[in-house]
């Protein structure tokens, strides 16, 4: 028992202090720049903050992850300033996870360790109210030496701020997006009826029998990106160029859009994560399509926030018939998408 007690508070600063570095870190993977404009874009910008302003609290709010965790280690006034601290933080983290997973359920990856080790709300909820509960006995049996120096707390901390912003410097006048492959100008087939008038179906008579042509065009709020994404069939794709699930979809929809001469037309916003691998990405697809290539906060603002990629949207005259997201239950699925297909709307 004497062992236990004697060893216990080294076993938790620890544990708890690889828990805190493993979060500061994961959230800079697979790069700094992608990984923190992801953490932007899914984890603050949803709360409200400004674009210019996310950019520097997630770099401080890691910065500060980062030295506690290397400040539970410290003797700096562990039990005064550190312990508290870390529990103050932990229960703002708990208070948040409660508040989502309330209003939206356990959904998506919360984000406390990146894309490196996707947790969702409810997992990250027991983790944090375990770290509480584990810090508590910490402070309450914590018998070391607590040594009053702050310069040398405070320099921790600034020194661990300092050095996110150096792995991960924020980027000043970068464009929001840029078109790296010119759209064609293109004909819209006969078929496809474009009216004002307020009907639900665009419909044609053929040997006096209705055939429905789709929904009424709509705007899909693409065509900024795309001129004639609203006119007839479109798949829209959201591609990462490095991603191997996304480079695997492109190959199937090229696949399939040889298989089928009637298939919509491809086209495709890519992530500015890495551009300088697209050509290798349409080299593995077997084809290239119509792309943009887009700032990585708009392009999760464009995807959705709650999604991942690879994302499909199928549209129709503007209107979205089908998406997949991701790589588990909603991801692309051809067999069931040549369904989706076939059907008359």
């Amino acid at each position: 028992m004497k062992n236990l007690s004697r060893y216990l508070p080294w076993s938790i600063r620890i544990a708890v202090s690889a828990l805190f570095l493993l979060s500061a870190i994961a959230k800079l993977y697979p790069n700094p720049y992608f990984a923190l404009s992801t953490f932007e874009a899914k984890q603050l910008l949803p709360l409200g903050f400004d674009q210019f302003y996310a950019a520097y609290f997630s770099r401080i709010l890691i910065g500060v992850e980062l030295s506690l965790g290397v400040l539970l280690l410290l003797p700096f006034y562990l039990k005064k300033i550190v312990i508290p601290a870390t529990i103050l933080m932990l229960l703002v983290f708990i208070v948040h996870l409660s508040i989502s997973i309330l209003s939206s359920g356990n959904q998506g990856n919360c984000g406390c360790f990146g894309a490196l080790l996707p947790m969702t709300p409810v997992q990250a909820l027991i983790k944090n109210l375990v770290s509480v509960t584990l810090l508590m006995v910490l402070f309450k049996k914590f018998e070391g030496e607590d040594r009053p120096q702050l310069m040398h707390l405070i320099n921790v901390v600034l020194a661990s701020i300092l050095l996110i912003f150096l792995v991960g410097p924020i980027k000043s006048n970068t464009p929001q997006s840029k078109q790296i492959n010119e759209m064609p100008n293109e004909v819209v087939a006969s078929k496809v009826i474009d009216t004002s008038a307020a009907q639900t179906l665009e419909v044609i008579k053929k040997d006096s029998i209705p055939v429905y042509l789709g929904p009424k065009k709509t705007k899909s709020g693409f065509a900024n990106i795309f001129p004639n994404i609203d006119s007839g069939k479109k798949i829209l794709c959201f591609f990462a160029p490095s991603c191997d699930h996304c480079r695997a979809t492109a190959k199937t929809l090229t696949e399939m859009k040889k298989a089928n001469k009637d298939f919509p037309e491809i086209q495709i916003v890519f992530m500015d994560e890495a551009p300088e691998e697209i050509p290798d990405f349409f080299k593995f697809a077997g084809a290239e399509y119509p792309n943009y290539v887009m700032d990585i906060v708009t392009f999760w603002s464009k995807l959705g926030n709650n999604r991942e990629v690879p994302g499909v949207f199928y549209l129709w005259n503007g209107s979205i018939q089908k998406i997949y997201q991701g790589i588990d239950d909603q991801k692309f699925n051809a067999t069931a998408f040549k369904k989706i297909l076939n059907k008359e709307f």
